[in-house]
């Protein structure tokens, strides 16, 4: 261990957003749970961004092959999307989703961020049922 005798930045407390933030940091832990900000992240909250992510993408395939089959998007937000073209909704959706998922990640040590990520993985997983059920006409034809 090298004699450092600069100033301890332990002191105070990590920011929200710093140099450190997303590499060279080494805070994992320190101060208090539920209201601190990390350097360095758990690899349990790198699985569960990585799971929100393949979520996201399944969730595109997957509307894109029900509209491909004749069915229509319910959602005006994606539909106004679609109506851009498909690279422009993949690209935008995928944005969206790596900017929650980014927050997630700052704010991973806080109670509400753990509640909105179950929400949302819960929701996808939902979605993902859903998706699997119209692809296999679990739920009827999609074409009338």
């Amino acid at each position: 261990m090298s004699e450092y005798t600069g100033p301890d930045r332990r002191k105070k407390p990590t920011p929200f957003l710093s140099r450190y933030s997303f590499s060279g940091g080494r805070r994992m832990s320190g101060g208090e749970r539920g209201v601190s900000f990390y350097d360095r992240y758990h690899f349990l909250t790198w699985v569960v961004l990585s799971l929100f992510l393949v979520l996201n993408v399944l969730d595109a395939h997957f509307t894109l092959i029900y509209l491909q089959r004749g069915g229509e998007e319910a959602n005006p937000i994606v539909a106004l999307l679609l109506n851009q073209g498909i690279s422009f909704f993949i690209v935008f959706k995928s944005l969206g989703v790596a900017l929650g998922a980014l927050i997630f990640c700052v704010l991973a040590d806080f109670r509400n961020a753990k509640i909105g990520v179950i929400l949302a993985l819960s929701f996808y997983q939902l979605l993902l049922f859903y998706h699997i059920a119209l692809y296999l006409n679990l739920l009827g034809s999609v074409s009338a």
